[in-house]
């Protein structure tokens, strides 16, 4: 039987998606080991330099940053740089590997892994690669010839490798507290539980701009007899725009209960939990919310995202019966609203996407992609 990890390199980096899965497979192989020891490696300027040392987590920096596909002198420069990083940055991975001696290397995504994993493997150190989103990124195209493993959310993935042997399901680890309640009890919790659906929307911020603006549009369709219970996460700048277009529109969110503008939903866990249907875009957290939660979904993919990922995987949901897509250029507050009466206002369909988006979520995923670790120690 396999012994429990002792000494694990994370490494990840760029967005939430990348890091969040890491941070919840370190919380689960403390649970395994107490004693076992952790480090995270990323990029010196990435959002993990901030996200992993509040985890209370080990955190090192190797130089590596990413290619801008742009003739500007600016991003020339910056490629530049990027090239010297890329010389750089074997060394430095290699100098952490020999000093932390880890007993495997598991990658979660974005650039700042490249270089640890790939070190990693021609010292001969197990590795695995997690990949979040339904068709490979870059670097996990770059690293699945290195790696031992590479994990992915769902089945339809597999066709997108070249080495599908290598290829284990697992999903994408979710936060447990996004199932600490039932559904009735975070509709109670939130008071939102006199029957009417709750629809939950919030953009990232690429492109919330017009988003926001479409959704500006939503409510005020909603404001008249308010069908439905509606929390919005509009962020920091869109929130004034938003209240400023609703009083435009004549529209006095004092006078609609049921309709709550937020800046932030920080309240994330019990507000997705209630929800009958999110109206978001596709990053590779989000996806694996809504199917660990069996909640349907609308949704509006960044057209502004590398490979256009973010419509593959919204797509992949899209197939599978669970979501409904609409692009951002065709869209508009008035057909965002009609889509989502379409869905519910008809029980059936409803429960159809629920059970749809329920069969591609994976609860265990964190447990899977441990043992899968645990497979390729040698």
């Amino acid at each position: 039987m396999p012994q429990p990890l002792q000494r694990i390199i994370f490494t990840c980096g760029g967005t939430a998606g990348h890091v969040n899965p890491a941070i919840a497979l370190a919380q689960l192989a403390l649970e395994k080991n107490p004693k076992a020891q952790i480090l995270f490696v990323g990029a010196e300027r990435g959002l993990e330099k901030d996200l992993v040392p509040k985890a209370g987590y080990a955190f090192k920096t190797v130089h590596i940053s990413s290619f801008h596909r742009s003739f500007k002198p600016a991003e020339i420069k910056h490629n530049l740089i990027s090239v010297g990083n890329l010389i750089r940055a074997p060394g430095e991975a290699k100098v952490i590997l020999r000093a932390f001696r880890p007993d495997a290397v598991v990658g979660t995504g974005g650039y700042a892994s490249y270089p640890l994993v790939k070190a990693a493997a021609k010292m001969r150190i197990p590795t695995v690669v997690h990949e979040s989103n339904a068709v490979p990124g870059l670097t996990t195209q770059m690293l699945e010839t290195y790696a031992d493993r590479i994990m992915v959310g769902f089945e339809s993935c597999r066709k997108h490798y070249r080495r599908p042997e290598k290829v284990v399901v697992t999903g994408t680890p979710v936060r447990n507290d996004f199932f600490s309640m039932t559904k009735p009890e975070a509709k109670k919790a939130l008071g939102v539980d006199d029957g009417r659906p709750l629809i939950v929307s919030f953009w990232g911020s690429l492109g919330a701009s017009g988003m926001n603006r479409q959704m500006a549009d939503f409510l005020a369709l909603e404001a008249g007899r308010q069908p439905f219970h509606h929390i919005h996460g509009a962020g920091k700048s869109g929130l004034p725009m938003m209240q400023e277009l609703l009083r435009e529109k004549g529209v006095d969110l004092e006078d609609c209960p049921a309709l709550q503008l937020r800046e932030y939903i920080y309240d994330m866990a019990p507000v997705m939990r209630a929800a009958d249907l999110v109206i978001c875009r596709a990053g590779a957290s989000t996806i694996s919310e809504l199917t660990a939660l069996g909640t349907p979904a609308l949704m509006v993919p960044s057209p502004y995202v590398t490979n256009n990922h973010q419509e593959k995987n919204a797509r992949a949901l899209e197939e599978a019966g669970g979501a409904v897509v609409l692009l951002e250029p065709e869209g508009s507050g008035q057909a965002l609203f009609q889509a989502a009466c379409g869905i519910l206002h008809d029980e059936a369909r409803l429960r159809a996407m629920e059970e749809a988006m329920a069969s591609l979520g994976i609860r265990d995923a964190a447990e899977r992609i441990y043992q899968t670790v645990l497979t390729v120690q040698k």
